[in-house]
């Protein structure tokens, strides 16, 4: 029986491979990498910049200020007057009997606490002056028949000054009475007494039914004017405030206004505690809200606000808190809502107060703010609105709050106007600064799964590449964009989505060339870039093409290998033994790792693996690896270095620089592989596996003794071990002068082992053990000669395993027993049978 010999080094390959198929062999030939997101500590203190800002100090807006009463613009908050109003001449009526006093307003309640009561106590004196509400309401007015004249700057100052009493802020807005288009003259109110002002301002139940009455009967008299005062209404918020002219305040406003606020605005007045101030606030708010009179149709609207002004001089964040919802409610504009978005930030810095924050509903005002203000106009108080919002969504529940209450869609709307701003706008630079804020916030979003499908659809990726692109000199807004994308591409549906944007390629090309030092920026850049070549031939073939792109990734590892260099140098003149297996890779050997594994990706696609198998510069810097680190040093470096150079040697091309270099490389393979780490060994195994098909490379194995390590790891069980070393062996069988070495350390009963506890369940692997068992037994004279006491169980285990049952194990998943069923009948069973019939002729 003559049959021609035929070494089965070269793997058959069916025609068709099912998905099942490339990914079983994929340990054997080609494999994509994984690694490690780089991490990002959190800051140890919020602040409007990051601690690694690229902007110097005297360039970028205060984390930190101060803001007082001053802080606020009193005129801003006043209606202008449709006619020029003559200055106020009034004078305050003063307590001049005991039943007067007694009738007066209460002095404030002691504090427990020495501390607040002088905080409180100081601000109440420059909030209150020496006047009482009493006192205030029933001020004179101006006199209707008093002549127009105009305001001297001596009577202005006096009118914005910021310490007046709120007597005089009072009594100025009872004097801004409507007036008729006939005669001109204001229409003034004189009918409340003093006793009737105090009763109102101390809220006496019995008093109110009848002063409620009393106004009834008045206003049903023709000709003659309601006892409480009236002010005037304005609107427009684009050209200002404006009084509207003849047109009397309702009777509901001026009811709500008596019964309703002032009674609150007297709590504020008497009570010296944080605490029930903020009880005070919240009633405010609640009544205004319930009556819809915040915003800017509420007549009184200044009159409050002044007063609101003035009580953040009391430092207390709970209390600010307050204050701050209400004045946002009231829609201030210019300078007020600068400082009151700032007070907002300020609130915010502090996480201690995320407790308070969750429970009071300011994220509401500030989106509505960032919904409804002018992005140039107000770009400033829209800063430090974003930055409020940016140190909210540090914390976890107000975090989910944001993504509930629709935040992703409000910033991304900011963002594209932003984006519409261009470089040589004036308000560009400024606008900056925002978008880092914006960017910062929506990479805490990124970290939910609701924010993150909203991101995915709703456009985010091509914007946040216009911002990339239109802002590559803003280190800051660059770092916190690749960071959302570092996130994103985590997942698949982001990959897709940024591989569609073509322009994404050259954008991190460009970043990489211009912040090639930028550490944090570089190894985020890496890492996207790996994750979209990790899956997708697409994304592999347009990195590649990119002009310059291999010449970047050769800069860019020169400059962190240089640096790398420094650092171990550094240790070693200072004695300084880096310890063995340390936590975390150093940065520039983290930058090293994501490089490499962008191309070991990349080796994956059938024409750009043979071109870098080809660059000879690829393959010196991967070379260069295994030199001069050791893997107890940085164990991911040194795999990932050797499973890329697996990856190359794979293929077979001229001018091959693994081919040139194999003696070399075989050198730090060995190194590899008498090293501590499993995980090393491994991988310098499956790199033999591809290395030993040349002759050069097998006689360094059988020099180097490195074949009785290949059979001692047939005892791993483990079957992916197993199978690489199994590849060794099956390549160093083809040359018939290296076949005995089977016979050392009992390899060829370890074959069958392996053969019996694997095979049915690996039919590859089985496979590959006939294939070197072939191989081995070519020039046989007889079975007990070639397997000696192992043939009987070699021919009872065959037999077994070429029966069909075993490939049709029912307690699998259909799609793996039709798979297991597909690669027995056309790998492993022609040579099984092949083999069997060998030893039963002989």
């Amino acid at each position: 029986n003559t049959e021609k010999a035929e070494p089965f080094y070269k793997l058959s390959v069916p025609k068709q491979k099912t998905s099942s198929e490339i990914i079983n062999e994929a340990r054997n030939f080609l494999r994509t990498l994984r690694t490690r997101r780089p991490f990002t500590p959190t800051e140890e203190q919020r602040r409007l910049f990051g601690s690694g800002s690229s902007r110097a100090p005297q360039n970028r807006p205060p984390s930190v200020f101060s803001l007082h009463a001053s802080n606020f613009d009193l005129a801003e908050s006043r209606p202008v007057s449709g006619v020029r109003l003559s200055p106020l001449k009034h004078k305050s009526v003063l307590v001049t009997s005991a039943k007067d006093e007694a009738s007066s307003i209460s002095f404030p309640k002691p504090l427990a606490d020495a501390s607040e009561i002088r905080k409180v106590s100081n601000a109440r004196a420059r909030l209150f002056g020496r006047t009482s509400w009493g006192n205030f309401l029933s001020a004179k007015t101006v006199p209707p028949d008093q002549k127009e004249e105009k305001l001297d700057s001596e009577q202005t100052a006096m009118m914005n000054n910021l310490c007046r009493s709120n007597n005089d802020c009072l009594a100025e807005q009872r004097s801004y009475s409507p007036w008729n288009g006939e005669s001109r003259q204001l229409i003034c109110n004189e009918h409340i007494s003093e006793l009737e002002s105090r009763d109102f301002v101390k809220g006496t139940a019995g008093k109110l039914p009848f002063q409620m009455r009393g106004e009834s009967e008045q206003m049903k008299k023709p000709g003659t004017s309601p006892s409480w005062p009236r002010s005037t209404g304005w609107k427009g918020r684009e050209t200002g405030l404006q009084v509207e002219t003849g047109i009397n305040e309702s009777e509901e406003e001026e009811i709500f206004w008596h019964m309703k606020v002032l009674p609150i605005l007297h709590e504020l007045e008497k009570e010296d505690n944080v605490e029930n101030l903020c009880l005070a606030c919240t009633k405010l708010y609640q009544a205004l809200n319930e009556e819809n009179m915040l915003g800017k149709r509420f007549k009184r609207r200044s009159v409050l606000l002044k007063i609101l002004y003035k009580l953040v001089d009391i430092d207390s964040d709970p209390l600010c808190l307050k204050l701050t919802k209400i004045i946002l409610s009231m829609k201030v504009d210019g300078r007020n809502l600068l400082s009151v978005c700032k007070l907002a930030f300020k609130i915010c810095r502090n996480e201690k107060n995320d407790y308070i924050i969750q429970n009071e509903g300011l994220f509401d005002c500030l989106l509505e703010v960032l919904r409804t203000e002018d992005l140039q106009k107000n770009n400033e108080a829209l800063l430090y609105c974003m930055g409020a919002i940016k140190f909210m969504s540090g914390n976890a529940v107000l975090l989910n709050e944001m993504v509930k209450k629709g935040a992703v869609e409000m910033l991304l709307q900011l963002l594209k106007q932003i984006n519409n701003v261009k470089e040589n706008d004036t308000y560009f630079s400024n606008l900056g600064h925002l978008l880092v804020q914006l960017t910062a916030t929506l990479r805490n979003l990124a970290d939910l799964a609701p924010a993150r499908r909203q991101l995915i659809r709703s456009g985010a990726v091509s914007e946040l590449c216009v911002a990339l692109e239109q802002r590559m000199r803003d280190k800051d807004v660059c770092t916190y964009v690749v960071r959302i994308f570092s996130k994103l591409s985590s997942y698949n549906e982001f990959c897709t989505a940024l591989a569609d944007c073509s322009r994404c390629y050259i954008l991190f090309l460009a970043l990489l060339n211009k912040h090639q030092k930028q550490q944090d920026l570089v190894i985020r850049i890496l890492f996207i870039l790996g994750n979209l070549t990790a899956k997708n031939d697409q994304a592999r073939e347009q990195f590649f093409q990119e002009k310059g792109s291999m010449n970047t990734l050769k800069s860019l590892f020169q400059t962190y290998h240089e640096l790398d260099l420094n650092a171990q140098k550094w240790h070693k003149e200072r004695g300084r033994e880096r310890k063995k297996h340390p936590k975390h890779p150093s940065e520039a050997e983290d930058v090293l790792i994501k490089l490499i594994r962008v191309l070991a990706n990349l080796s994956v696609h059938p024409s750009i693996g043979a071109a870098l198998a080809a660059a000879h510069h690829v393959v010196d810097l991967l070379v260069t690896v295994l030199e001069y680190k050791s893997v107890d040093e940085c164990e991911e470096l040194v795999i990932n270095a050797a499973t890329t150079i697996n990856n190359l040697s794979y293929y077979k091309v001229k001018s091959s620089a693994v081919q040139d270099k194999k003696l070399r490389i075989a050198e730090m393979l060995l190194k590899l592989l008498m090293s501590s780490s499993m995980d090393g060994v491994v991988e310098a195994v499956r790199a033999f596996g591809n290395l030993s098909q040349y002759h050069e490379i097998c006689d360094f194995i059988i020099q180097k003794k490195i074949h009785k390590f290949m059979i001692a790891l047939l005892d791993a069980k483990n079957q992916d071990v197993c199978f690489s070393a199994c590849g060794v062996l099956l390549n160093l069988t083809v040359d018939k002068n290296k076949r005995a070495f089977l016979t050392e350390e009992g390899g060829i009963g370890k074959l069958i082992d392996c053969l019996q506890d694997f095979g049915p369940s690996d039919w590859q692997l089985a496979c590959l053990i006939c294939k070197t068992l072939w191989n081995y037994s070519e020039n046989v004279t007889s079975p007990a000669s070639c397997f000696g006491e192992d043939t009987e169980t070699l021919l009872l285990l065959l037999s077994s395993l070429l029966d069909a049952e075993p490939a049709l194990d029912y307690s699998l998943d259909r799609d793996v027993r039709d798979y297991h069923k597909l690669y027995w009948e056309r790998e492993f069973k022609p040579v099984a049978e092949k083999l069997l019939e060998r030893i039963q002729n002989h």
